[in-house]
């Protein structure tokens, strides 16, 4: 059994983790102190530090969050582009950056992605720049991880327990269950692999 951080657990993305998870010891946390076993913004260092050195020993980290801005790439400011881009992509990576510190030999860590930057849909142009952005630093720093920690990043489509808010955006995209993506976070964590998108698509 390993000590797994989840991240965002009270979200549709963060209960399909979970039942991926059902082997290990959970430890949740969240930006709300409501229904989380501890508080934390992943857009700020100071929040994930205190995180980690609070909790002292964990095996893994599973990230589910990332906030998005939506709009068309004519009427994205330059603010919008920002709160993704702290939140979904440097957010995640301050995760390894920071938590690669603390977590323990042969651990990992799994963060998360999405598969509008292989099939783009309009207003999402930071989304899926993210990411991108998020599945290239996985692919990559997977050489530079020390102590034989591992890293993956999860790209799936649309759940069909979000499908009533967001369908009307994807027309054409088949939805899949949360049990099918939690068994690449269940992949992800539990399996040797590192370097790797998993892909979780119809």
């Amino acid at each position: 059994m390993k000590t797994v951080i989840l991240i965002g657990a009270q979200g549709k993305m963060g209960q399909a983790a979970l039942t991926g998870l059902g082997n290990h010891k959970v430890i949740t946390a969240g930006r709300s102190v409501e229904g989380y076993d501890y508080q934390v913004d992943i857009t700020n260092e100071a929040s994930v530090r205190n995180l980690f050195k609070t909790i002292g020993e964990f095996d893994a980290v599973v990230n589910t969050v990332g906030v998005c801005e939506y709009a068309s790439f004519a009427e994205m400011t330059q603010e919008q582009w920002m709160t993704t881009v702290m939140s979904k992509m440097m957010g995640q990576i301050n995760l390894v950056r920071i938590g690669q510190e603390y977590i323990a030999d042969n651990g990992s860590f799994t963060l998360i992605t999405g598969i509008l930057n292989v099939k783009p849909i309009p207003f999402a142009i930071a989304d899926a720049t993210t990411s991108g952005a998020i599945d290239t630093f996985v692919k990559c720093v997977a050489y530079e991880m020390p102590r034989g920690i591992r890293i993956n990043s999860i790209n799936p489509t649309v759940l069909e327990e979000a499908w009533d808010v967001y369908g009307e955006m994807m027309p054409g995209f088949q939805p899949v269950p949360s049990v099918l993506v939690g068994k690449a976070f269940e992949r992800s964590v539990d399996s040797f692999i590192t370097g790797e998108v998993i892909f979780v698509d119809a």
